[in-house]
């Protein structure tokens, strides 16, 4: 051991995944403080992924369940976007194969943007099918948000383009057709099938959004993606209302509702 450099004991350790293994044993009995380092680092990264694995065999207990009752292609629901004041909501539906592992998938809202688009690329590449819907802010303001993101949940299903589904994991809702289904709340931090599609769905309508703020470069949608942050209030009562607005939600309404205030126009 002692004939060993720091870097080359850390370049063996890369290869060790067993805490008992007798190299790591060794190391551990090293009297130099940058190998005791290089230890405590190797442990601490051993236990983060131990939590990641805990984590994702947590979230397959529905998916493995269901597979023992004889269900093959199980959809993950959910959706995106129902509280901005503009722009569509957006909602996917993936199936993933049986063997599918990806350490670290949960709910979009708590991994960084860097994160989501290389889980997005691993979803896109291993899932056996996805369907994306989109329901946009006319049909909001038609429908209300609550039936708008079914409708854009039924799309997502309507647009897999391989499989049928055999049964339904969907975050938080109800859709009442003819494929069983289970409603799960906080589902996409439950059920790896509804978190796969929790980062599709919010990678394809941040992309949108992104694209919409090229025609409308004043709202700052690639910043907000349309919440209603200081910014894109300030810009509607300069610039007034498109058509991507929700016109049923209140901010957007009052400004409807005040002609006479200092935005250039509506669109």
């Amino acid at each position: 051991m002692s004939n060993l450099t720091t870097k080359e004991i850390e370049a063996k350790l890369k290869y060790i995944e067993d805490p008992n293994d007798p190299f790591l044993k060794e190391c551990e009995q090293d009297h130099r403080k940058t190998v005791q380092t290089i230890v405590k680092r190797w442990f601490k990264q051993y236990e983060q992924k131990e939590h990641l694995i805990n984590e994702f065999e947590r979230m397959s207990i529905y998916e493995n369940q269901l597979r023992k009752q004889g269900y093959k292609h199980i959809a993950g629901i959910d959706e995106v976007g129902r509280g901005p004041l503009a722009g569509p909501v957006v909602a996917a539906c993936v199936i993933l194969p049986e063997d599918f592992v990806l350490l670290g998938l949960t709910d979009s809202k708590k991994i960084s943007e860097q994160k989501r688009e290389e889980f997005f690329e691993v979803i896109q590449e291993k899932a056996l099918d996805i369907g994306i819907g989109f329901a946009s802010a006319e049909e909001i303001d038609q429908w209300n948000i609550y039936e708008a993101t079914k409708i854009a949940m039924k799309r997502s299903l309507n647009d897999l383009k391989i499989y049928k589904p055999d049964y339904l994991l969907i975050d938080a809702m109800k859709l009442s057709i003819n494929i069983p289904e289970k409603s799960i709340v906080k589902g996409d931090a439950n059920s790896i099938s509804i978190a796969a599609s929790s980062i599709v769905a919010k990678v394809t309508r941040d992309r949108y959004m992104k694209k919409l703020s090229e025609k409308y470069p004043h709202y700052g949608f690639e910043n907000h993606m349309g919440y209603g942050t200081k910014h894109h209030l300030d810009a509607l009562k300069i610039y007034g209302v498109t058509k991507e607005h929700r016109k049923s939600f209140t901010p957007v309404k009052n400004i409807l509702l005040n002609p006479n205030g200092d935005k250039h126009g509506t669109e």
